[in-house]
């Protein structure tokens, strides 16, 4: 029982990991994702520079590659829990190490709840309790 929750919880992660790119990259071309309701601050966003990248990249960029790379971490760490439902087993792995992924879920949740909107907030409380249920059950 604990892998299929693994499995699930991992699935989770996943699939909003790669809606989060989709929607990005397509919000490179036309912004209507992740992008402000007024479309006169994605134009301020495009012309102000990063101060911390001393004039190399803009902030609307920045914006981009940061979602981007946000959404790429959350595939990668489905893909890990993923992988531990499907060869937790088999690599014995200890209990304890389980926990890692539950206190990462736990961490996406509380930014969820604080930073995003609804459904990431859902969908990682779920995952999160998948995640959770698959290491009381391991």
């Amino acid at each position: 029982m604990s892998q299929y929750l693994l499995i699930a919880g991992g699935l989770i992660f996943s699939i909003l990991g790669l809606l989060h790119v989709a929607y990005t990259i397509c919000d490179i071309s036309r912004p209507k994702y992740f992008a402000p309701q007024d479309p006169a601050l994605i134009d301020q966003m495009a012309s102000t520079g990063l101060r911390f990248a001393r004039g190399r990249t803009n902030m609307w960029d920045a914006w981009l590659g940061f979602n981007i790379s946000h959404g790429l971490g959350a595939v990668i760490f489905g893909l890990v829990c993923i992988g531990a439902g499907v060869f937790g087993r088999t690599v014995a792995l200890p209990k304890a190490a389980l926990l890692i992924p539950v206190l990462v879920g736990i961490i996406y949740l509380l930014l969820a709840l604080r930073f995003w909107f609804r459904v990431p907030a859902v969908g990682v409380g779920v995952a999160t309790f998948c995640l959770f249920m698959g290491w009381l059950f391991y």
